[in-house]
């Protein structure tokens, strides 16, 4: 089988790691610092690992929340191309930054209590992993870093979106 094909060969999706394989600071990050590597519901540990962190930054202004999103978005974009490079498979599902970032979307605007984080994990893990339209299409064309990226980060705005109907539209007449 020749490397082109590996890169897009469906089975090694979930590709046995080298020996030492997250000693690399570049794929410890894309596996979310060794979440990704659980045996089994990886992006699940991925977002529940993204918790603690957006802990650590989010009581920044709106601007400067964003800008710390956005710029891991980018980062994300090579750290998980790279990895996923390395490991010679299109999207190892150990690869779970993209939930760190589609995560702290969700997070971005409403999650002051418990109840909010809760409801945002559980509408960004419905989105990740039922792949609506537009995921589905997106996931399905959009190569490298980006194509691993850009779903995660559509699904983090679709459970933005809901949390902030639900926010505007039925927790007022239950309050």
């Amino acid at each position: 089988m020749t490397d082109e094909n590996l890169l897009h060969e469906p089975d090694n999706a979930q590709a046995i790691l080298p020996p030492g394989f997250l000693r690399n600071p570049v794929h410890l990050l894309a596996f979310g610092f060794g979440s990704g590597a659980a045996p089994r519901a990886p992006g699940t540990w991925g977002s529940l690992a993204a918790i603690p962190l957006w802990y650590a930054f989010e009581w920044m202004p709106p601007v400067a929340y964003w800008l710390v999103v956005l710029v891991a978005f980018l980062v994300g974009i090579w750290l998980c191309g790279k990895t996923a490079a390395d490991l010679k498979v299109h999207d190892h599902g150990g690869i779970v930054w993209d939930e760190f970032v589609g995560m702290w979307i969700a997070l971005g605007l409403l999650p002051d209590q418990v109840y909010g984080v809760l409801m945002a994990f559980m509408l960004f893990r419905l989105f990740d992993v039922l792949k609506p339209w537009p995921i589905n299409w997106l996931d399905a064309r959009m190569p490298g870093g980006l194509g691993i990226m850009v779903d995660d980060v559509v699904a983090g705005f679709m459970a933005l979106g809901c949390l902030i109907a639900i926010d505007v539209w039925i927790m007022p007449f239950i309050l």
